[in-house]
């Protein structure tokens, strides 16, 4: 085999330039009516960890570890044929509906009141309230709005304290549809039909509750044909009235002609979300120029990860009398690359904290998630968990500090050459230094070197890297503990500099204090 000289690159952490604080919202995830992320996946009686309302206590547990903090719920592509009215109310009277966009069949036994006080029990976690703009509109999302968000003294709010909430659950972010640029979407529109539609339910929310924060729906892709005429189209309707444009972006390694998978250009997947983001941004700054605002909008990534689409695990059920009730669907089981991606994509919402406000890790449980479970048995953490968790744990409420990063580069048949290391930096309220570095090289090392700000003399240095030689390595039922995090005893600190060595397809975290 041959040997491989280990390369070199360098991130210079300086105070004087700052790209915007961390916003906690950077670490949402997302719960949709889909596959067993909520049934068997958070909520499941009878399980021998469950609490009196059903809720999987090791499942609470792995969500608290996890760090994640706004949940955008209850979704995705369900809501564009979900009716919200059929969550509440007894249990026994709720309807058994069709649910089209995955071909299931939904209870209804977890609604709007379980979801907000299961927010409540992993430790008062902020919702983020997704409309019907599919199949609805503005009289059923001001009826929701009023349930939630009114005191008391209306039809809906004293229905919302019959059905045991004495208090509003006072929802602050919601979503004005979801993917609604997709023709695989129920209800899906145009841009121009779209926007005068997301405008008047923005406007119509506004006036019962002024101080709301609305996300319009972006496009559900880089690709997608209608990308950047939609942003602005969408935006030339709703710009005063939103506060955020939301993207969505899914990776994958593709199948090559040869069979094998281009696992060069996924390594490097953060290049095209960085893309991603400059141009929805350039959609913003045109359109807020157009029309002479003084109003800012910024991005919800509110969709992102890897997903294996194409897979066997992806696909529906299919036939008019096949509608199982929570199958398992969109059960990728993660690898160390696929780790080492999420960890890159985290790095690139990080450096791109001037714009993008919010973000949401799809999704949260079963369903391309970073927590696993099986019905009755045991809830483990995927290879992704560990990049995310950590990242959170180190990250929220610090400034990024701009990125100024020397690395070598390789080719990639998607992107050209990109930088073979990505990095960001933190400075945390406590003073520390917490740096976020993946090596995308399939097969050299990295030697890695870190300038510390002036004055800056730590006296801890934690380094944590993840990292298999078997890049296709990944946590099971049987195995959960295959892949997690290791020390990197490699790390040293000597006048002003970090050096430390990053092997090939790896992601390390590096908090100094």
């Amino acid at each position: 085999m041959a040997e491989h000289t280990p390369a070199h690159a360098r991130l210079v952490v300086d105070d004087e330039f700052r790209v915007g604080p961390v916003h906690d919202r950077v670490f949402g995830s997302f719960v949709e009516h889909l596959g067993r992320c909520v049934y068997t996946g958070i909520y499941e009686p009878g399980h021998p960890t469950a609490d009196a309302e059903g809720f999987r206590q090791d499942v609470i547990d792995l969500v608290k570890e996890l760090g994640a903090t706004t949940i955008r719920y209850p979704g995705g592509n369900f809501v564009s044929g979900y009716r919200w009215e059929d969550g509440i109310g007894p249990k026994e009277n709720r309807p058994r509906r069709l649910d089209l966009a995955w071909h299931s069949t939904e209870t209804n036994q977890f609604g709007l009141h379980e979801m907000v006080s299961w927010l409540n029990k992993t430790g008062g976690n902020e919702l983020m309230e997704a409309v019907n703009l599919g199949t609805r509109g503005l009289p059923e999302a001001l009826d929701l709005l009023e349930y939630a968000n009114v005191p008391e003294g209306t039809a809906r709010s004293e229905e919302r304290i019959r059905n045991g909430a004495d208090n509003p659950f006072d929802i602050r972010m919601w979503c004005l549809g979801n993917e609604m640029d997709g023709p695989w979407q129920l209800g899906h529109k145009d841009a121009e039909d779209y926007g005068k539609l997301a405008a008047s339910v923005a406007a119509g929310m506004r006036m019962l509750d002024p101080d709301l924060e609305l996300v319009v729906c972006g496009s559900s892709s880089h690709t997608m044909d209608s990308f950047g005429k939609w942003e602005e189209t969408v935006l030339e309707h709703t710009f005063d009235k939103v506060d955020f444009v939301s993207a969505h972006a899914y990776y994958f390694p593709q199948l090559m002609e040869n069979g094998s998978r281009d696992m060069a250009s996924f390594l490097a997947s953060g290049v095209d979300m960085d893309g991603f983001i400059k141009d929805v941004g350039a959609a913003i700054d045109a359109t807020k120029s157009r029309l002479k605002s003084d109003h800012n909008v910024y991005i919800s990534f509110d969709e992102w990860n890897v997903w294996y689409q194409e897979e066997e695990p992806s696909k529906n059920p299919e036939g008019i009398g096949n509608w199982p009730v929570a199958p398992r669907l969109l059960e990728d089981v993660y690898t160390v690359a696929d780790a080492v991606v999420v960890g890159d994509l985290l790095i690139t919402l990080l450096q791109n904290a001037d714009r993008v406000h919010a973000a949401s890790l799809a999704q949260l449980v079963n369903v391309i998630a970073p927590i696993m479970t099986e019905p009755n048995g045991p809830a483990w953490r995927q290879t992704t968990f560990y990049p995310f968790s950590l990242t959170a744990a180190w990250a929220k409420g610090g400034d990024v500090l701009e990125p100024k990063i020397e690395s070598a580069q390789y080719h990639t048949n998607r992107y050209g050459n990109v930088n073979s290391t990505n990095a960001v930096a933190v400075r945390g309220k406590d003073g520390s230094v917490s740096v976020f570095v993946t090596n995308r090289s399939l097969d050299d090392g990295c030697d890695f070197e870190i300038k510390l700000p002036e004055g800056f003399t730590p006296t801890e240095l934690d380094v944590r890297t993840l990292h298999d030689d078997d890049m296709l390595a990944t946590n099971t039922v049987n195995h959960q503990d295959r892949v997690v995090p290791h020390p990197n005893d490699t790390a040293s600190i000597q006048d002003g500099m970090v050096t430390v060595t990053l092997p090939p397809v790896s992601w390390t975290a590096i908090h100094l204090r």
